[in-house]
């Protein structure tokens, strides 16, 4: 008998399986070890964050935590036998290096600065992405591509570009170091690119489940919240991702219009200074808490998100 050696075009042969595999796993590597370095350095001292070669095996500390949310003073040994005794770890952690609490630092308004913008900006943007992109999609609007065009323009424009005139009218409306002022910013920039992922997603809804429903006696508002947006959760959850990415790492922005009361993280963990130089566990630690939220939202959303992707990459 005769053995084919013929194979389906569409399923991957064991070894194409195999490759793909070996890739993704290295790539997953190359991605996630920059971040488990910075969660080990979080858990170092100084002496070992700043060591060469670099420790891999290391006694966990959390100094680079109390070092994050508390502001201390250096004492000289005469003056700490003179103070009562520490009334909490992180008070005994400081002594040990010949320091006192002396209060806590900025980073929770910092933090809680980040989450107020971040989700701020990205609900906004979301919210009139989407209106936007019904609009679009399912009326006759006027000069529709080329109103298009023009806010997908607003995103090809490098941010850096308008920095100084947004400057200069932010200080002039006082919008300046406000977190009003800045979930408007990002508002403005992330809704372009709401408005063209979810226009591409609601084009997708069949036209007919907004008819039938119109015919049931729905309004155009009910047909919209009834029939649209369930069918458009995936790109709604997907847009959602991506604009907070960018509302909760933006840097530029947040440095030039910010500086005390709405000041967000990525401005403000570059500047955690230590005694002699940069506290690097600090750091670390500050940039290990600064993923967190981003990270969650990500896993909880992980289903829409591939979902989203993939939406309408398959046509029957």
């Amino acid at each position: 008998m005769a053995i084919s050696t013929a194979h389906s075009i569409v399923e991957a042969t064991p070894l194409a399986k195999r490759i793909a595999a070996l890739v993704v796993v290295l790539y997953a590597i190359i991605a996630t070890a920059p971040l488990v370095w910075i969660f080990m350095t979080s858990f170092k001292t100084q002496e070992d964050a700043i060591a060469y070669p670099p420790k891999l095996v290391f006694e966990p500390s959390l100094e680079g935590y109390v070092n994050l949310f508390t502001i201390r003073s250096r004492q000289t040994p005469e003056m700490l036998e003179k103070l009562p005794p520490p009334s909490s770890w992180a008070e005994r952690l400081a002594r040990s290096r010949n320091m006192v609490i002396a209060g806590p630092s900025k980073f929770m308004p910092r933090y809680f600065n980040s989450l107020l913008i971040g989700f701020g900006s990205t609900f906004l943007s979301v919210f009139l992405g989407t209106l936007a992109a019904y609009a679009f999609s399912r009326f006759r609007v006027p000069l529709a591509d080329d109103l298009l065009f023009f806010i997908l323009s607003t995103r090809m424009m490098p941010p850096i570009a308008v920095a100084i005139p947004i400057y200069l009218m932010y200080r002039q409306l006082e919008l300046t170091d406000t977190a009003f002022g800045m979930i408007l910013l990002y508002t403005a920039v992330n809704i372009s690119l709401a408005v063209w992922l979810l226009k591409g997603f609601i084009d997708e809804i069949p036209l007919e489940y907004e008819e039938a429903a119109l015919v049931d006696g729905y309004t155009r508002l009910h047909a919209f919240v009834k029939v649209v947006l369930p069918q458009a959760i995936t790109g709604i959850a997907a847009t959602a991702i991506f604009c907070l990415i960018f509302a909760w790492n933006e840097y530029a922005f947040a440095l030039l219009l910010t500086s005390g009361n709405a000041q967000t993280m990525p401005p403000f963990i570059p500047f955690i200074i230590g005694e002699g130089g940069q506290d690097w566990p600090a750091v670390a630690a500050g940039t290990t808490l600064f993923l967190i939220p981003i990270l969650c939202f990500t896993v909880l959303l992980r289903k829409h998100l591939l979902r989203g992707i993939t939406f309408g990459a398959v046509r029957k």
